[in-house]
């Protein structure tokens, strides 16, 4: 059940990211180049579930969460240039705020870490770790 869910979720957000035309550049790409290796990954545990495999999936979702909470940081890091270039003299809890809410969705990227922790616990017992 978690398999598919991962599968699904992350189905859903590549798509999502091509609908947004999110791909200028290497960070834009790379959660869908991740989502392909993941899903890749979770194909090849399925098929020959092995330690070897089990371990390369696993990577694959710390990289998930990673890209996750760089992906914050850089969209928020962008929200606050845009709010900043609108309101020169902002600052505190006000620009931070408003940073959040801004033009790029600052949490969004939140969703391949959710995806990576979903990741990691479908490895929690799997079999393969009783194997080798």
């Amino acid at each position: 059940m978690l398999a598919a869910i991962f599968l699904f979720g992350s189905i859903g957000t590549a798509l999502e990211l091509l609908l947004l035309e999110h791909t200028e550049g290497i960070w834009q790409n790379l959660p869908l180049a991740l989502v392909g290796l993941g899903c890749l990954a979770l194909g090849v545990l399925a098929i020959r579930p092995a330690t070897a495999g089990l371990r390369a999936f696993q990577l694959t979702m710390w990289l998930f969460v990673a890209s996750g909470l760089i992906g914050v940081l850089l969209h928020y890091q962008g929200n606050v240039a845009f709010e900043l270039e609108l309101n020169p003299e902002g600052s505190g809890w006000e620009l931070f705020w408003e940073s959040l809410k801004g033009a790029t969705p600052s949490l969004a990227p939140g969703t391949m870490t959710l995806l990576g922790a979903l990741g990691l616990a479908y490895t929690y017992r799997h079999p393969a770790r009783r194997s080798g």
